[in-house]
C-alpha cells in the first residue's frame, strides 16, 4: 500500500512540471510522469483530474490526485 500523499487533498499545490509517481491505474502504476496541467472540460471548466505525461511512454493519462503522488518539484 502506498503512503498517503498530503497533496491528495490540496490540488492547488500541484504545479505544472512536478514529477510524480503514478499509483493507479494498474497499466501505468509505478511509472514516473510529469504534470502537464488540469484537464479542461468542454464547458471550459477545470475538472478534478490532472493530465500526466508518462515518462518512456508516448502517453498522457488523466488522473485524480489520489492516483499519483508528487516526488519532485
Amino acid at each position: 500500500m502506498h503512503e498517503l500523499n498530503p497533496l491528495f487533498c490540496m490540488p492547488d499545490m500541484i504545479q505544472v512540471g512536478d514529477r510524480v509517481e503514478i499509483l493507479a491505474p494498474t497499466y501505468v502504476a509505478g511509472k514516473i510522469g510529469v504534470v502537464c496541467g488540469r484537464e479542461l472540460l468542454t464547458t471550459d471548466e477545470l475538472s478534478d483530474r490532472w493530465l500526466i505525461q508518462v515518462d518512456v511512454e508516448q502517453m498522457i493519462v488523466s488522473l485524480y490526485t489520489s492516483e499519483f503522488r508528487v516526488i519532485k518539484r
